[in-house]
């Protein structure tokens, strides 16, 4: 079964939109652990607008044992204010998996994904140490990218494929086209060793459609939607019915 890894940013976002602690970020983690997802997805950015450092930290130690844990980020990105860096957070709490996002500071989101040819060796040495410190590492792709060989020489393990136009594609009414492109990509991801992931905008309308598409798909990292459901139907609800969609 396809992993379902919780990204709980927004409930960051909610908590310092107001100050103090809450909704707490580690309650909604043992929400959604105990709801039956296999991993949780924090993406701290130097701005620190959402997660921030200590609960990536926090949260480490909350799941060691538990389920996955997925740190995302550039590892490019300098150090600033209390923002260390996303490979000393790395080394500090040895996630599961780092996913590697070529975002900047300007981002409201991640929105593409690296050039595999090009981007190669600045990577590389990062790549190392990550295994090296016992990391899974997994690199955010454009669907339709190309050098998945590349990545492969380098010890990466997986990649993520950027869904976002996929789920727009599909709101429109005509995600065939975008459909293809991720299924053509994995694909070709698969031939060179690597296991595939999604993110980005996937949804309960939009999820069963992709996963049935792709086969082997062994992650999805959903955030933004999977929070703005909840708000309806409950966290661990939403947490389920995701479950039985990628089931």
């Amino acid at each position: 079964m396809t992993l379902l890894s919780v990204n709980l940013n927004k409930i960051a976002v909610l908590r310092n939109s107001r100050g103090g602690q809450e909704p707490d970020i580690s309650r909604a983690t043992v929400t959604c652990i105990e709801a039956g997802c296999g991993g949780i997805t924090v993406h701290p950015r130097p701005d620190m607008r959402h997660v921030r450092p200590d609960d990536v930290r926090t949260l480490a130690a909350l799941l060691r044992g538990r389920v996955e844990y997925n740190i995302e980020g550039n590892p490019l990105a300098a150090p600033r204010g209390n923002y260390p860096g996303l490979m000393v957070l790395a080394r500090e709490v040895r996630p599961t998996q780092v996913t590697l996002v070529p975002d900047s500071d300007g981002q409201i989101t991640s929105n593409h994904g690296f050039d595999l040819a090009n981007d190669t060796e600045r990577l590389r040495p990062l790549v190392a140490e990550l295994r090296e410190l016992g990391c899974r590492v997994s690199l955010f792709v454009d669907p339709g990218a190309k050098g998945f060989e590349h990545a492969a020489a380098m010890g990466v393990q997986r990649v993520e494929i950027y869904t976002g136009p996929y789920a727009q594609a599909f709101e429109e009414g005509d995600a065939g086209e975008q459909l293809a492109l991720c299924v053509d990509t994995a694909r070709r991801a698969q031939q060179a060793g690597l296991a595939v992931n999604a993110g980005h905008d996937l949804n309960q309308a939009n999820l069963g459609t992709l996963r049935v598409a792709i086969p082997g798909l062994a992650e999805v990292s959903i955030g933004h939607a999977l929070i703005g459901e909840a708000l309806y139907e409950g966290l661990a609800n939403t947490v389920r019915n995701y479950l039985q969609i990628l089931r």
